[in-house]
Parts: structure tokens; sequence; C-alpha cells
């Protein structure tokens, strides 16, 4: 929690400002209960009206000047809470977008969402109450108690030992409290998952009539949080009939010897309402102090976990190399083997494939056979556990992340769009496309009918995820978002899917006649798709069955003619 402060140092001036107004309006209060005391002392008690009403006019000053000290002190925690959120946030995200696909695979989606929003917004409170009260409180409740030294020894040790024990009482809870609250978060976490899942498989839940086991699964784990946060602020909510029963306590003692003093006439009737008041201050302070010490202690819980992910460190090392040899061999895999972090077993395994420039290279196998696992080794979304991937003649691990995934155009087996118009998401490909490159990209992948069908063209909305678009056509949107930055190599992860056998076959041939051509990866589960590539692999259970063409492997591979015939063999045909 202590690093995240480093991002306060833009507000050194609202940090300072804050607490002075509030100790401003502190100093005023404080003053209250001995201008009370004159009034009754020398005003009531001689008759004086004029004292009085003097007395009541230095009241209202006292208000007004202590009511504008607190809104500017709150005004400027404000600003320096939300600056700071505002701050965290970005950092926080930044690093989210620096880290491996394996570090956010080990972290979670949830866990990442929970930081970003409910972490820290509660460290965004505990900013804004601490600058707010961390001095006034201690301020009021110390300076009460000094005051009642002025009035009265005797009385003001009994502010002295209740202070004690009530700080006594308030570290003990939020001693015992803070690790809780982390638990907490965590448990959110897992809340969090399971609401996320079935928000974006609600069509999938339905279609299987698993309703029912879902609401179990997430009102269970529902149950497991509400028991903890139960539990915790159970004990937290100890702290306030605590305190009230001391301060009550020490009141009643109070108010007491008090009278015995009066009567014995070694304290005045002023003193005594003084000393009553200073005492009320402490139990309104205490109480908002109790509750600052609660939302300060869930703070340093969430912040803690904030910095956690802030810290953490990208578990894949950037290159250096940003420049490229235009070598004949393209890609290279050398050997490659690669496991998932807390797998057992591997999912690639002694992978070897030399791919020439401008090639088309086809990759089909099964269900989990490790094809998107492969190619994602070329954009170096994940590292290998032996062997190495080769580009122009250069370790993928050598090469400036950034460079090296310029020259690559990418087509994920999920279509995604964002929200905004149709060139904004074209433009996700190149910043500074313009509109007949994206024109020539739509052309290319099949998908200028789709604009030309919409009133504003390129200026349509595309709604969240792209759900105003069917299924093939948010295919041809994102395969044209590939194109328009021309890249030296494409990869079509199994992104043809939804789209008809002619309208594939199209694309297929438009981006093997584009100008320099880019060398393509082709991931299916078609052999219509691939059937026409340079090379072939066949991939099952992570290894490399057969590779060569077409007419190679029907002869060769078993696996990929069984491929080939279920797809084309007419049923009862030998």
């Amino acid at each position: 929690m202590k690093k995240l402060l480093v991002y306060l140092r833009d507000y050194k001036k609202e940090i300072a400002l804050g607490p002075l107004f509030k100790l401003l309006e502190a100093s005023f209060e404080l003053m209250v209960p001995l201008v009370i005391a004159a009034m009754i002392d020398k005003g009531i008690e001689s008759g004086d009206k004029s004292y009085v009403i003097k007395m009541c006019m230095i009241l209202i000053l006292l208000c007004v000047i202590g009511c504008v000290s607190a809104i500017t002190a709150q005004f400027y925690a404000a600003k320096a809470a939300a600056g700071f959120a505002k701050k965290v946030k970005r950092a926080l995200f930044n690093n989210i977008q620096s880290l491996s696909f394996s570090d956010m695979d080990r972290i979670g989606t949830s866990a990442m969402m929970t930081r970003m929003t409910s972490d820290i917004n509660q460290v965004q409170q505990g900013v804004n109450l601490t600058i707010r009260l961390l001095l006034r409180s201690p301020f009021i409740v110390f300076g009460a108690m000094i005051m009642a030294f002025t009035i009265d020894v005797r009385q003001a040790l009994i502010f002295l030992v209740t202070i004690i024990l009530l700080f006594a009482v308030v570290g003990a809870i939020m001693g015992w409290s803070i690790p809780k609250y982390g638990e907490i978060q965590s448990r959110l976490d897992k809340v969090l998952r399971l609401t996320r899942e079935n928000h974006t498989g609600v069509r999938v839940i339905r279609a299987f009539g698993l309703e029912n086991e879902e609401k179990d699964k997430f009102h269970k784990s529902n149950d497991h949080l509400m028991e903890l946060q139960s539990f915790v602020g159970g004990i937290s909510s100890l702290m306030n009939p605590v305190t009230f029963a001391i301060l009550n306590i020490a009141l009643l003692i109070l108010i007491y010897k008090g009278g015995v003093y009066v009567e014995a006439g070694e304290m005045t009737k002023g003193e005594v309402v003084a000393l009553y008041n200073y005492m009320s201050q402490i139990l309104v302070e205490l109480i908002k102090l109790a509750n600052l010490i609660l939302t300060i202690t869930k703070s340093i819980a969430s912040g803690n976990r904030v910095q956690e992910l802030i810290e953490l460190k990208s578990s894949m090392s950037d290159g250096s190399v940003d420049t490229f040899d235009k070598t004949d061999e393209h890609v290279v895999f050398d050997n490659v083997s690669m496991r998932y972090e807390g797998d057992s077993e591997d999912s690639l395994e002694h992978i070897s494939l030399t791919v020439k420039r401008g090639e088309r290279i086809g990759i089909i196998g099964g269900t989990g056979s490790g094809k998107s696992t492969l190619i994602n080794l070329i954009p170096r979304f994940y590292d290998v556990r032996e062997g190495n991937v080769l580009i122009d003649g250069r370790n993928v691990k050598e090469y400036k992340l950034d460079a090296l995934r310029e020259r690559i155009g990418i087509v994920p087996q999920k279509a995604v769009l964002f929200h905004g118009t149709v060139r904004d998401n074209m433009r996700w490909g190149k910043n500074d496309a313009t509109d007949e490159e994206i024109y020539e990209a739509l052309g290319i992948a099949q998908a200028k009918e789709i604009i030309d069908g919409k009133d504003n063209g390129l200026d349509h909305m595309v709604s969240q995820g792209g759900k105003n678009f069917s299924g093939g056509q948010r295919q041809r949107l994102t395969i044209a978002r590939a194109l328009v930055r021309k890249p030296e190599i494409l990869i079509l992860d199994d992104s043809a899917s939804a789209l008809d056998f002619l309208t594939d076959k199209n694309l297929r041939k438009a981006i093997g006649e584009m100008k320099d051509a880019p060398t393509t990866f082709i991931v299916s589960q078609r052999t219509s798709a691939v059937h026409d590539c340079d090379k072939i692999l066949v991939l099952e259970n992570g290894a490399v069955v057969g590779m060569g063409t077409h007419d190679k492997l029907l002869e060769t591979c078993e696996l990929y003619k069984e491929i080939y015939d279920s797809q084309y063999k007419k049923e009862g045909a030998v």
C-alpha cells in the first residue's frame, strides 16, 4: 500500500491544504465549550443579557468560519483522492497490458477486474477520508483533553484514562480486521468470476438448461462471501458500542464528580458544562475515527492487492531488436515444445517446420490438438519451453514485442469488434489508414458489400462486441482489420468458420493474389480451407502426425484422410 502513495505526489498542495483547513475548523470547534462556559458563568449567572448576546454572536461567527473551512478541506480531499485513483488506474491498466498471456491466465480476469474497480474505489475512499479526518480527529481528542487540563486537572485524568482505553480497543480491532478484509476481496474475485461467466455464457447455459445448477454455484459462492463479511462485520461493529460504553461511563463519572466539586465550590457550573462538551466532542470524534479506521483497514487490504498487481512484472522479457532481415526462410519452428503454466504435460511436442516467405501453411487437427497454441508462438503470446521460433533468421525472443507484432496480422477464433464506427475498428490495424486502404482490405476480406449496404458506410456504428453484425460479417470485418496493416505474416485462427464455402474460397483466393502476399497460416477444421495450401500440418495431441500437400497427406496420413472423408465422403460410399 505504501508504494501507491507515490501517485499522490502531484497533489502535494491539496494534501497540505485539506488537513490544514480541517485543523482550522477543529481549532474553532475547541473554542466553543469555553465560550459557552463564559456565557453561563459571566452572562447567565449575573443576568448580563448584552454579554450573552455577544457570546452568541461569537458562536455564530465560529460556526460560519468552521463551515467554510470544512467545505474547503473536503474540496481539496476529494480532488486529491480522485486524481490519485485516476493515476493508480492508469498505472494498473498499463501494467496489465504489459503482462504476458501466461500471467493473465494465472491471475484470472475476474481478479484483475476486481482490483481495477472495487479495490481502487475502496482505496480512493480511504485516501479521501484520511486527508479529511486522520489529523482532525486525534487533534480534537487530544485538544479536548488538554483543554480539560486547563479547566481542572482532577477531571482531566478521566479524559486521559478514557482515551487510553479507547485507543486500545480501536488498535485491537484494526489489527485483527486488516487480513480479513483481504480475504473478503479474494472471495469477491470468485463471485465476480462466476458472474462474468454466467453473463457471457448465458445462451449456452439456457441451451443446456443448466440455469438451476449455475444459480446453486453462484449462491454457494455468494453465501461464503456473506458469511465472512458478516463475521468480520460483526467483530468490526463492536467498535462503536464499545467506544460508546466507555465514553458514557466516563461521562457519568465526569458529571458525578463535577456535581460534587460544584457543590463544594471547587468548580463553576460553566466549567462542568465545558468539560461535558469536551467529552461529547471526544465521543463524536472517536466514532468518526472508528469509522475512519475501518475504512483505512479496508483500503490497506485493497491497496495491497492493487500494489501487488502493479508491481507484478511480466514473465516474458522484451527483446532489443526492432529491425528485420528479409530472409527466404520466413518462419522456422525448431524442435519446439510448449507447456502452459500449471500443466503437467506439454501442449506441443518437438514441432519442427520451415516456412518460406509468401507460403501458405494450413494447420488442421482435432479439438485440443494444439493448433492455436502453435500459431500463438509466432507473435510470442507464449514462450516455448524448449526449442526456438525464428522469424527472418532471429529468435522471436530477440525482437521487441511491439516491432514483432506490428509485422503480424492476427485474426483470432472469436471475432471481436469494439464499440465505435467501422472506420475506428479498421484503424486498429493501422492508426493512419486512409479510407482507400480500408476499402481495399474490406474488398480482399469479402466484406465490402457489408459496408456498402449501410447508409453511413464506414461511419456506421458498431455496437459493443459487434452484436449488430452476424457471425460471418464479424469474421470478415476482423479479417479486414488485420489486412489493413498489410502484414508480412497473416494468421487466420479458424477465423472463417462462419463463412460459406464460396466466400471462404474467394477470401483465400483474394489473399493469395495480394501484391507482396503475406506468409499465411490458416488454422481450420475444414480440409476445404487448407487443401490448396503449399504445406499442411496435421496435429494430434500436440504432435505432428502428418506434413505435406493435400494429395500427399491423403495417401500418407490416416488422420487427415479420416477428416477429409468425414467431410466429403457421402454416406454409404466405400
